[in-house]
């Protein structure tokens, strides 16, 4: 990695030397300047505003929706971004007692339709489970696990995602990065907050996947920069420290944390007949992946023959692979030759999201999975159900394209951070542990799914027992997993433990 930067730093370096020469020579033929780009017109904000119910928990919340924009501008004051937005605020609340959390999904570069629709908005889309769905029309019933009974809801689409959009003139840059994609959402709360008299109201952060790391970073912002107290953080298939979900060479440390997920996707998949309780064979591989199997991975290539096959018929049983697939892969399977290899021999795959989901081979002799059936089964029917609900019932009309999610932005994501040391691997578990420890009353919630192959819940084990917390503070996290994977709440049964227990946060909160 620092070797990749090292190189690309001196290919800038290169570049930058062979343009300055370039100006030296053309210096007499200057062309004329063009227009400055604040002399364009400062780009509308618009809203729609309507109103509406949900019945939560026999409870009727009468809402006021607002679908809308805010422009933020750069350095220089020039606008640089429309961030789009849909808010739920609870009719005749007192402002400076309900809470108010802003949501978002990850990606990096995914618009935040599947928290909204999938899961906390009024409305949700109703879908099988861990099935292929019907085509359309696609129908949204009353959320009875939004989250409005608990707090207003401000759903934000990520600069470049859905109807956010980089205005002309903004260097993608400047937003496309842990530190740069903090701030910017931090512009859009602020201003949110002081538009809408909010500053004295309690305040969560709720991301799921990529959207973790930024609420680890942005609560600390926040906090830091602009002196914004938050009472809760909600984490949702959280990934902090991203050498937890990156096996390769180098970093064995990402196969212990899938074991114990492989084993249970390998239960969920296998005859009911021959398998125990799901809990059990969770603790069964957890103890063994952070035992013998981190021990084994160690020592590399000292471990002694014997052990090695003993190690790879335990974890052969463990993930139903066979022992010979295991021995052959050095005890190192990557996740998604495990989704490919699971269910080979009926010509299926298993989902990345979800493993509960599975999808038909297009290769069968192929090496990994070629798609993702948990992500293709859902956001058709998430595409057409939010644009729809978008113009029909918020009355929300923008002709523009909604991407979910943008496979450009992922790909340019600056992970890079710098510190005085040096660069730092991607992480923002110190920024976490700093907004944890300048403000002690800040309580963390993290979530996820036994069967989620994108962010294991081994992941999270290892961040928050390693997250640096002095023993007083440590308490402050609590962590819920589900029978789901990555978006939890496509299990509805799961949805309503998760509603369950972020009931119960909100209110330990609350009460501090």
């Amino acid at each position: 990695m620092r070797l990749q930067q090292f190189v690309a730093s001196l290919a800038c370096i290169a570049v930058l030397g062979g343009s300055i020469g370039a100006q030296a020579a053309v210096a007499k033929a200057k062309p004329k300047p063009k227009p400055h780009p604040a002399a364009a017109p400062m780009p509308d904000e618009k809203s729609s505003v309507t109103h509406g119910s949900v019945v939560v928990g026999g409870r009727t919340i009468v809402y006021t929706a607002t679908a809308g924009n805010l422009i933020l501008k750069n350095a220089k004051g020039h606008p640089d971004v429309s961030v789009f937005y849909v808010a739920y605020t609870q009719d005749g609340a007192d402002r400076h007692k309900r809470p108010v959390t802003f949501l978002y999904n990850g990606g990096p570069g995914c618009a935040s339709s599947p928290l909204h629709m999938f899961a906390f908005g009024p409305r949700r889309i109703k879908i099988k489970n861990a099935k292929p769905n019907a085509g359309p029309p696609f129908t949204l019933i009353n959320n009875d696990q939004s989250l409005l009974d608990k707090s207003d809801l401000v759903f934000i689409d990520a600069p470049g995602t859905g109807f956010s959009k980089l205005l002309p003139g903004a260097n993608p840059k400047d937003y496309y990065g842990i530190d740069q994609d903090a701030a910017a959402f931090a512009k859009f709360i602020e201003r949110y907050i002081s538009l809408n008299n909010r500053w004295n109201s309690p305040k969560f952060l709720l991301g799921e996947s990529y959207g973790t790391p930024r609420s680890a970073a942005l609560v600390d912002y926040l906090q830091n920069n602009d002196n914004m107290q938050f009472n809760g953080v909600i984490l949702l298939s959280s990934v902090l420290d991203f050498d937890t979900i990156a096996p390769g060479p180098g970093n064995d440390l990402a196969y212990i944390t899938y074991l114990p997920t492989e084993a249970a996707v390998h239960w969920y998949h296998e005859a009911p007949a021959n398998r125990g309780s799901l809990q059990s064979v969770i603790d069964t591989a957890r103890t063994f992946a952070n035992g013998p199997y981190a021990s084994a991975l160690l020592q590399g290539d000292r471990l002694p023959h014997d052990q090695f096959v003993k190690i790879a018929t335990e974890m052969a049983q463990m993930t139903g692979l066979s022992t010979t697939y295991v021995e052959q892969s050095n005890l190192r399977v990557q996740p998604q030759r495990f989704q490919k290899e699971l269910l080979r021999s009926e010509g299926k795959q298993t989902g990345r999201l979800d493993a509960r989901y599975t999808g038909y081979d297009m290769d069968q002799i192929g090496g990994s999975a070629e798609f993702d059936p948990a992500d293709a089964y859902t956001s058709n029917a998430l595409q057409s159900a939010f644009l729809s609900y978008a113009r029909n019932t918020l009355h929300y009309t923008n002709d523009a394209h909604y991407p979910q999610c943008v496979g450009s932005v992922n790909q340019d994501w600056d992970y890079t951070r710098k510190s005085i040391f040096g660069w730092l691997a991607p992480t923002t578990s110190p920024d976490l542990q700093e907004a944890m420890t300048t403000n002690p009353m800040l309580r963390v919630f993290v979530g996820g799914g036994y069967f989620d192959m994108a962010t294991p819940f081994g992941a999270a084990e290892w961040t928050f027992s390693h997250l640096g917390l002095q023993p007083a503070l440590q308490s402050h996290v609590q962590m819920h997993f589900y029978d789901s994977g990555h978006m939890v709440y496509l299990n509805p049964q799961a949805l309503v433990q998760f509603h369950a227990d972020l009931d119960r946060f909100y209110n330990s909160v609350l009460s501090l």
